[in-house]
């Protein structure tokens, strides 16, 4: 890569184009392998309580994957149209935020979404538990640092 700035955007144009794959994916695949595979079985919402968690809503396990597996593909996007962005604002003055803020959006997505990839398409709990949210917590804190590239950016002449 030439430069920092071409680097974040053919990242995220890369991963623009392989969350509008996993979306179509989801739209035009998933829906009967999920049904087909989950039968049958729900999915338990509940909500704490004084008395212990209290289940509210029971919900087709197909459904809530494939709304999951979407939701993956959507945040994957927004992600890597974040990417894109953080490309076009990258300068020699931003270099350690935009690269910090750009390997956290990395790391976010890898995470988040492809958590809710792995998780629906396995069944693994302990992903969805643990790893995506992980991935989403590295999500914000690209868009925190994407903002401190952003304001250290402001100093430029050019």
């Amino acid at each position: 890569m030439k430069n920092n700035a071409q680097f974040w955007m053919v990242c995220g144009t890369l991963l623009g184009g392989l969350a509008v794959a996993c979306g179509a994916f989801a739209a035009h695949g998933l829906d009967g392998h999920f049904r087909q595979k989950y039968a049958g079985q729900m999915f338990d919402r509940k909500i704490a309580t004084p008395e212990g968690p209290r289940v509210v809503e029971q919900i087709p396990l197909d459904r809530k994957f494939l709304a999951d597996f979407d939701t993956g593909a959507r945040y994957q996007m927004y992600h890597a149209l974040a990417l894109v962005a953080l490309g076009l604002a990258a300068s020699p003055s931003n270099r350690r935020w935009t690269n910090a803020a750009g390997i956290c959006l990395l790391l976010g997505i890898a995470g988040f979404s492809g958590g809710l990839y792995v998780y629906t398409l396995a069944n693994l709990r302990w992903v969805g538990m643990i790893i995506v949210p992980l991935g989403g917590t590295l999500s914000i804190l690209g868009w925190i640092l994407f903002a401190c590239a952003v304001a250290r950016r402001q100093g430029d002449s050019a």
